[in-house]
């Protein structure tokens, strides 16, 4: 399983997981920790920019821990419509530049 995060300008973070790993909420909060210092140290001055996120409304994505995570960090979130064919069911990351 691999996770990319990426802005306008390039990624910012892939991660590719074992064979048969599950992801559940502590597996994705350890994933925005790893963002937050990817993005400390590609892009300088960026997290004081403002970082919004898109992601689906997988359990993941939704449990308190996460939200937490989120808020600790000062991230917002958009609203992902529980489907869309319009959209990839990718997790998707903007910052305010």
């Amino acid at each position: 399983m691999m996770s990319f995060f990426f802005y306008h300008k390039g990624p910012l973070l892939v991660e590719f997981l074992e064979r048969g790993t599950t992801i559940n909420a502590q597996r994705y909060q350890a994933t925005l920790q790893n963002l937050k210092r990817a993005i400390k140290s590609k892009r300088p001055g960026m997290l004081s920019n403002g970082v919004i996120l898109l992601h689906d409304n997988a359990r993941p994505h939704t449990a308190n821990v996460v939200k937490t995570t989120l808020h600790q960090f000062r991230w917002e979130t958009l609203e992902h419509p529980p489907y869309s064919p319009d959209l990839s069911p990718c997790t998707f990351m903007f910052l305010d530049l």
